[in-house]
């Protein structure tokens, strides 16, 4: 699968959705994202319905229109982040059969259903929705990853339901993807897939945690559940990653990838480099090792000339040395943030290109 028909146009795979959860990509602009080669954002249905709210959105034009960003925009459906804050604390809520009911102060209830999920996505003008379901944890049982399944399909179809009665008059449909569950199960991974794929999805999501409960990735679930999706359909793995873990993903099937990593790592002076000569198909596939860290924080980079990555056409690169930044850095400057922002969205866009160049 090498491209994606949205309502906002044809988008290359594979792709990157930088994390944007209130409509902002953190310490960026959008002429930042769309430089960097990325087509795509991931916003949150959940965050994005307490603040500002679903109304107010639409009201505005929905996040396009609401936030002036023009390329697409991807919602996740939300379940995940309430499914993490009641696994926290159970006196925020609890997962129904049929809903989800979350209580954070204890006072006000919010119950949230399938049909809200699509509703609200709705609202937003989203160009991919996501469809709610029951998330795991890998510490769980078999009994939770079977009620997990057996929820997903469930609130899946209601999902689909609503989705169809939204878009029974409109020429121009958004995508609506469902999401496989199953743990670490092949055989409960498989069979949440077909049951989804009888219901009818545009794609489909990696569903529950791809890491092992010591931060190490778990590519056999993560194959599991590429296997479980049908091909030919978008294979999306939510969440993830590094850029090595892209790659690797990739390699099992995915097309499309989203997190907070390289935003929050140049928040946290961290910055993307390629190593001599792997900027490549061949070098970002070989299995080795195909890019450093650089600090700009360090004291070796305060008269150093060079840019923090000669190969990279970001506009830090572009115009700035590495010594500048550490100067930036040095007197608190916000705009520094912006410039690291915007280098290591950089890398992940030419990470995508070298992919696709691989490809071709």
């Amino acid at each position: 699968m090498k491209y994606l028909e949205l309502s906002s146009g044809r988008m290359p795979l594979p792709a990157f959705f930088p994390d944007a959860t209130y409509a902002a990509v953190r310490a960026a602009s959008f002429a930042d994202v769309e430089a960097a080669g990325l087509f795509g954002l991931e916003m949150n249905t959940y965050h994005l319905m307490t603040k500002p709210g679903a109304r107010l959105v639409k009201g505005l034009g929905g996040l396009h229109g609401f936030s002036g960003y023009k390329g697409a925009i991807l919602t996740d459906s939300g379940g995940f982040q309430l499914y993490s804050l009641i696994r926290e604390n159970p006196a925020y809520g609890e997962i129904r059969e049929n809903e989800i009911v979350f209580r954070p102060d204890r006072r006000e209830r919010m119950v949230y259903t399938p049909e809200k999920c699509i509703t609200a996505q709705f609202q937003f003008g989203s160009d991919v929705m996501m469809a709610l379901d029951m998330c795991t944890h890998p510490d769980d049982g078999a009994d939770t990853q079977r009620r997990s399944v057996e929820l997903t399909v469930r609130w899946g179809a209601r999902c689909r339901a609503e989705f169809d009665r939204l878009t029974a008059k409109r020429e121009r449909r958004p995508l609506l993807l469902g999401i496989v569950q199953g743990g670490a199960d092949p055989d409960l991974r498989a069979e949440c897939g077909e049951r989804l794929e009888k219901i009818g999805f545009d794609g489909y999501g990696f569903g529950g945690w791809p890491m092992d409960t010591a931060g190490n990735l778990r590519l056999d679930v993560l194959k599991m559940a590429a296997d479980a999706m049908p091909d030919g359909k978008l294979k999306y793995a939510m969440g993830l990653g590094k850029p090595e873990e892209i790659v690797q993903c990739v390699a099992l099937g995915y097309r499309l990838f989203d997190c907070v990593i390289p935003t929050r790592e140049a928040r946290h002076n961290r910055l993307y480099v390629y190593l001599p000569d792997m900027a490549t198909p061949e070098g970002v596939r070989s299995g080795h090792a195909f890019y450093r860290y650089l600090y700009p924080m360090d004291a070796d980079y305060c008269r150093d000339s060079r840019a923090v990555d000669e190969g990279c056409d970001c506009v830090l690169c572009r115009n700035h040395s590495r010594a500048y930044l550490n100067h930036l850095l040095k007197m608190g400057d916000p705009y520094a943030l912006r410039l690291m922002t915007a280098h290591n969205l950089r890398f992940y866009g030419r990470l995508m290109e070298l992919l696709r160049d691989g490809e071709a």
